[in-house]
């Protein structure tokens, strides 16, 4: 099978983010200038960099009442800051009730029972008990063809670990089995390591 996106699948289903897989998760915590907390998982995410250590998530939906695009992406414009937490599979039906549509004024925090702390070199929230939270100044938001797509780049100026995610000196993705998104609805959990040479090594 051939197509091209611009002339339609033909499938019930659009395969595209199936494709794409395994995604991490990025569930992005920001606070708007108001300070109401907003909690949203990204599956268009990743890190992109070292050095510095830099991260990426777009957004590609809108609500009626953020001007073009999503609470996330408001946020950030307006303070500059966001963090990142890893989502282990024990967290997945928190995770996903965060993913709904609410207004604005409703915080996932709460509303999800995520267990909430206050970020240490920035003026946000974070999810207390995720095994990794990256607390993230803004570099850049550029805005990409289509409709409310947008593309949030933060350079990463703050990392907690959670203490029994390390093992000998490595943060080990086993201890906590982290979530990744497949296409429809469908999730995966990583939970099978192996490691490989780089030729030279």
């Amino acid at each position: 099978m051939f197509y091209q996106p611009k002339d339609g699948h033909g499938l019930p289903h659009n395969p595209f983010n199936a494709i794409v897989t395994p995604r991490p998760i990025g569930w992005i915590a920001t606070r708007g200038a108001d300070g109401q907390d907003n909690l949203a998982p990204y599956s268009f995410f990743n890190a992109v960099a070292y050095e510095p250590p830099q991260v990426m998530f777009a957004s590609t939906g809108v609500k009626p009442d953020r001007d073009g695009t999503k609470d996330s992406v408001a946020n950030i414009r307006d303070t500059g800051v966001f963090c990142v937490n890893v989502v282990e599979m024990a967290a997945r039906d928190v995770m996903n009730r965060t993913s709904g549509p609410w207004p604005r004024e409703v915080d996932e925090f709460s509303d999800a029972r995520a267990p909430r702390a206050e970020c240490s070199m920035i003026p946000c929230a974070r999810v207390a008990n995720a095994p990794a939270a990256l607390e993230c100044r803004m570099r850049q938001i550029v805005q990409l063809d289509g409709a409310a797509n947008f593309l949030v780049i933060g350079e990463v100026v703050g990392v907690h670990l959670r203490d029994d995610c390390l093992r000998d000196g490595i943060f080990d993705i086993t201890r906590y089995r982290p979530l990744a998104r497949m296409g429809y609805r469908d999730y995966a959990v990583v939970q099978d390591v192996f490691a490989l040479k780089r030729p030279g090594e």
